[in-house]
């Protein structure tokens, strides 16, 4: 009768690989989930890609400068000459957006600064054709969308833990 104690090798190196075989599976499984984002990955230089975009969609431009400007309609109570003006500025920005994701494809960190600064004027650009009362409600649901800080808080509001007044006399 052989030794319970005694194993083989043979039973040492399956049970190996069926211990292992999990962990190996979960670390795989958890590399995938963390890469998961909302937009493509970026590819290697070296990869295979498909043909970039190299001319820009009107159309697609054109319906998504009406839809987001049909939005602010809505939610703002735009009057008909304020309705155009923000089409105009919408496709304006969106097709400099478009422009920039196509020229600077190979170098996010220029295209993110762009794209902030379209984004930028975009919205000089609207407080400009919107009332006051409509620019605030926009400011406010911006905010509360996007956690982007208002304007308003970088025009001169005391810092949140300092005193009021200080440096104003």
């Amino acid at each position: 009768m052989p030794n319970p104690m005694r194993t083989s090798p043979r039973f040492l190196i399956l049970a190996g690989l069926l211990l292992a075989a999990p962990a190996a599976w979960a670390q795989t499984s958890t590399v995938k989930t963390k890469v998961k984002t909302t937009s493509p990955a970026p590819k290697p230089a070296g990869a295979a890609q498909g043909p970039a975009p190299t001319t820009i969609d009107e159309a697609k431009i054109e319906a998504q400068a009406r839809g987001l400007t049909q939005n602010l309609k809505q939610a703002l109570g735009l009057t008909p000459q304020q309705e155009e003006k923000v089409f105009q500025i919408n496709e304006r920005s969106i097709r400099q957006v478009e422009t920039a994701r196509i020229q600077y494809r190979q170098d996010l960190r220029k295209l993110n600064s762009i794209i902030d600064d379209i984004g930028g004027s975009r919205l000089t650009l609207l407080k400009d054709v919107l009332t006051p009362a409509q620019f605030n409600k926009y400011q406010q649901a911006r905010e509360k969308k996007m956690g982007v800080p208002n304007v308003q808080g970088n025009q001169g509001n005391a810092v949140p833990g300092l005193p009021p007044g200080r440096g104003e006399e």
